[in-house]
């Protein structure tokens, strides 16, 4: 998908809006899980989540080859759509952004705040995905997916920051939302020459990329039913799917509960506040510590937007 070579270009993109995010090997969570365990602290992002990277990559080739483009539109659940309003206000890119109903108030907020134009609709991702694809006919917008190159290439420089700077992982779990993450771990991890074996995450109630990874095929699940709304995907990306299937040693599914007990892990542990996807591969970790005893782990924190009314419920309520 893009060498070495691109993938430090891209690295020093990044690096002019902020510097890397920091890589910690905390004691607690070592104690905790029984393995040494190093966390990529992507919620210290300019955004709070990962998927800045690649709205910074994206929309600097778009600016740079399409420079009188109308805007850009595209759906999400919060953290896509905050990564493209952040690089469009950097680059005088107007950007909508289509949510489901529903959808986390405070990232709404959030992407208003970085000046994107928002709009409600449909029940779920997948169908504000579906309304996004029209109105960028409809209105001559560029139409922003949440799996592409240069998407992948942006969000792999967390796993060219962390897979340098930590010592060599036995395994790094990352969560899987429609697979940016992963597959830029992936795809970094080869370029490296490394043999970290890369794990993905799902949710038990948002299983798609789990059952496609096992069936060796697409597999569309009828809805999402989880609290991590970052991992709440029905539809897979082929493309995705097939780097996952070359590259990944498996997908760990996790409950809601489980990431739960996560979230609160990593606020006793390391006073950091995770979102839903961003404690899953924590909650994988935690569900698999008998098999990583003793080994070396990375897990990606890939986000820290969480509703202060969701945490309430779903992570304090759990207790």
């Amino acid at each position: 998908m893009f060498t070495l070579e691109e993938l430090e270009a891209a690295a020093r993109l990044v690096h002019h809006a902020f510097p890397p995010t920091p890589q910690i090997a905390w004691p607690l969570l070592a104690a905790r899980v029984g393995c040494e365990t190093w966390v990529k602290h992507e919620n210290h992002t300019p955004t709070g989540a990962f998927k800045v990277r690649g709205g910074l990559v994206f929309m600097e080739r778009l600016a740079r080859e399409r420079p009188h483009v109308k805007g850009v539109v595209s759906a999400t659940r919060g953290n896509h759509g905050q990564s493209l309003a952040y690089a469009g206000q950097r680059h005088g890119v107007p950007v909508t952004i289509l949510v489901p109903r529903g959808n986390s108030a405070e990232k709404n907020a959030a992407m208003r705040a970085f000046g994107a134009r928002l709009i409600e609709h449909g029940e779920d991702f997948d169908a504000a995905r579906v309304e996004a694809a029209r109105l960028a006919d409809a209105e001559g917008l560029e139409f922003a997916p949440s799996f592409a190159r240069d998407l992948v290439m942006g969000v792999a420089t967390y796993a060219l920051e962390f897979l340098r700077a930590a010592p060599p992982l036995d395994a790094l779990y990352v969560p899987i939302g429609l697979g940016s993450g992963i597959c830029g771990c992936i795809l970094a991890r080869d370029l490296l020459g490394l043999s970290t074996e890369i794990i993905g995450v799902q949710s038990v109630g948002a299983p798609s990329y789990a059952l496609s990874f096992a069936a060796g095929h697409v597999v569309t699940t009828p809805r999402a039913e989880t609290r991590a709304d970052g991992m709440a995907t029905r539809v897979p990306d082929a493309d995705a799917l097939a780097i996952i299937r070359r590259g990944a040693a498996r997908i760990v599914t996790v409950t809601d509960d489980e990431v739960a007990a996560a979230i609160r892990a990593y606020w006793q542990d390391t006073h950091n506040l995770a979102e839903g996807a961003g404690a899953a591969p924590l909650a994988a970790l935690m569900q698999e510590r008998a098999a990583m005893r003793g080994k070396r782990a990375g897990v990606i924190l890939c986000g820290g937007n969480i509703d202060l009314d969701l945490f309430r419920d779903w992570v304090l309520g759990a207790e």
